[in-house]
C-alpha cells in the first residue's frame, strides 16, 4: 500500500489517538463526497461531450446553409446588397448573455442568445436592424435576403450553443482533474498516513501498558522480598533475644546458647531416646 512507511509526527497518547481517529473519519467522509462529486462531474462531462458532437454536426449544416443562402442572395439581388444591409444596420438585434449553472459545486458558464427589442424595432434610434433589413432587397431578391438572414441567425445560434458547450467542457475537465487529484491524495496519501499513525500510537500505548505491567510485577516482587527480609530479620532478632535470656539463666555465653538452640532445632521429635 502506498504510504505504508509514512506517518505523522505525534506524541503517542490516548488523546492524540482520539484526534487521529476523528481525522480518519473526516478523511473517509471527504473521500466519499469527493468520489461522488467526481462521478457526477464525469456524467455531466459525457453528456456535454455528446452535445458537442451533435452541435458540431449541426454547425456544419448551418454554416453550409448560410453560405449557400448568401450566394443565392448575391446572385438574385446583386453584389450591392451587402452595402445596403451594412448601411441599414446600426446595432445588432441578436445578442448574447451569460449566466452560470451549478453542477456539484462547479460553476459552469452558459451563453444564451436573445433578440434585443430596442434594436429590432423599426422606429428605433438610428434606424434599427429590423426595419433596415426588412427594406433591403425591396426592389429584387427580398425573399432570398430574408432567407439568408434567417440562415445566418440559425448559424449564430448554433455557434453560441457550441461556445457554451465548449466552455463548460473545458471548465468541467479542469474540475474533474482537480477533484480526482484530491481523491487520489486522500486515498493514497492522507488516509494511509493517518492509519499508520493510529497503528503507531496503538503500538506505543500497548508497549507502555506492557512496561507498566512489568514495572508493577517488579515492584510486587521487590515488596515480597522486602517483607521476607524483614520477617527473617525479625526471626533472627527474636532468636538473639531468646539466646540472651537462656545465656543469662544458665550462666553461659551467648554463643553456647546459640549452639543449644541449634541442637534443639536439629533434634528429631519422632525419635524416642
Amino acid at each position: 500500500m502506498s504510504g505504508q512507511n509514512q506517518r505523522l509526527t505525534v506524541v503517542p497518547t490516548v488523546t492524540m489517538l482520539g484526534v487521529m481517529k476523528a481525522r480518519l473519519v473526516g478523511a473517509t467522509r471527504g473521500h466519499a463526497l469527493l468520489k461522488k462529486k467526481s462521478d457526477a462531474l464525469t456524467v455531466q462531462f459525457r453528456q456535454i461531450l455528446r452535445k458537442i458532437v451533435t452541435a458540431k454536426e449541426s454547425m456544419g449544416e448551418a454554416m453550409r446553409a448560410s453560405a449557400f443562402s448568401l450566394a443565392e442572395a448575391k446572385y438574385v439581388a446583386g453584389d450591392g446588397v451587402r452595402h445596403v444591409v451594412l448601411e441599414s444596420v446600426r446595432s445588432a438585434s441578436l445578442r448574447v448573455r451569460s449566466r452560470q449553472d451549478n453542477v456539484a459545486g462547479v460553476k459552469l458558464p452558459r451563453f444564451e442568445h436573445f433578440v434585443d427589442p430596442s434594436a429590432s424595432s423599426p422606429s428605433g434610434a438610428g434606424g434599427g436592424a429590423g426595419g433596415g433589413v426588412a427594406l433591403a432587397g425591396l426592389a429584387r431578391g427580398g425573399q432570398q435576403i430574408q432567407a439568408c438572414r434567417a440562415a445566418h441567425v440559425r448559424a449564430i445560434e448554433v455557434l453560441v450553443e457550441l461556445a457554451s458547450l465548449q466552455t463548460s467542457f473545458l471548465t468541467l475537465d479542469e474540475a474533474i482533474k482537480t477533484t480526482n487529484r484530491r481523491v487520489n491524495a486522500l486515498e493514497n496519501v492522507v488516509k494511509p498516513r493517518i492509519e499508520n499513525t493510529i497503528a503507531y500510537i496503538k503500538g506505543e500505548l500497548d508497549e507502555l501498558e506492557r512496561e507498566d505491567f512489568f514495572r508493577l510485577k517488579k515492584i510486587q516482587g521487590y515488596k515480597k522480598r522486602e517483607l521476607e527480609r524483614q520477617r527473617q530479620a525479625a526471626l533472627l532478632f527474636a532468636e538473639e533475644q531468646f539466646a540472651e535470656r537462656i545465656a543469662l539463666k544458665k550462666g553461659i555465653s551467648v554463643g553456647s546458647a546459640h549452639g543449644l538452640l541449634a541442637a534443639a532445632s536439629d533434634r528429631d521429635d519422632d525419635i524416642i531416646f
